[in-house]
């Protein structure tokens, strides 16, 4: 009987420890698998930070080389808007120069005699506003004496500042030598040279 109580008090003891060591074993497993959880979690959590950071990183990079090639833009652009205006206040006042000079009537003349040598141009006018024509009149009379005899005739017309038209064929063509037709039309050249100039800067 003894013996027996023995037996199944080894019995007990053996199926307990068996028992808490498979308990244990389980737990371990357990905690074992919840901390390869943890530093999986914690690994993608740092990789997609560490992703996030870059791609925030390259964002700002990029943005900020657009602003600063924008900002190059609009300077060049700037300066050759400021190069164009300069450039068209000196041809501007250059016309005005010449066309208020002693040099403008022999101008007038010059061009009257050219149309005037074309076989297809008639009733040639020379049209300019009241000052110049007041003011030159006995100058373009005298230098175009000859003209005047085959029909060249002035006209006056306050449309317009400086410079002159002419118009041929009673009116059924004009030309316009005015000064603001003038700076438009070297304005106009100048530009795409000036532009040319400013790209071989670059």
């Amino acid at each position: 009987m003894e013996i027996q109580l023995q037996a199944l008090i080894d019995q007990i003891k053996k199926d307990g420890v068996e028992a808490a060591v498979t308990e244990a074993e389980s737990v371990l497993k357990a905690a074992k698998d919840e901390a390869e959880k943890i530093i999986s979690d914690a690994k993608a959590q740092a990789e997609k930070f560490l992703a996030d950071a870059k791609n925030e990183n390259e964002r700002m990079v990029k943005s900020s080389e657009d602003a600063i090639r924008q900002a190059g833009r609009n300077l060049l652009i700037s300066f050759r808007e400021s190069v164009t205006k300069e450039a068209n206040a000196i041809v501007s006042e250059n016309v005005a120069a010449v066309y208020s000079s002693e040099a403008f009537a022999q101008l007038v003349i010059k061009a009257v005699e050219g149309w005037s040598s074309k076989p297809d141009a008639e009733d040639i006018a020379v049209i300019l506003n009241s000052d110049d024509l007041k003011n030159l009149e006995e100058t373009l009379v005298a230098g175009l004496k000859e003209k005047i005899t085959n029909g060249v005739t002035f006209k006056a017309n306050d449309n317009f500042d400086g410079g002159f038209r002419i118009a041929v064929n009673n009116g059924g063509a004009y030309y316009d030598y005015s000064a603001e037709a003038v700076v438009d039309m070297l304005s106009n050249y100048l530009s795409p040279k000036v532009t040319a100039l400013l790209k071989e800067a670059e």
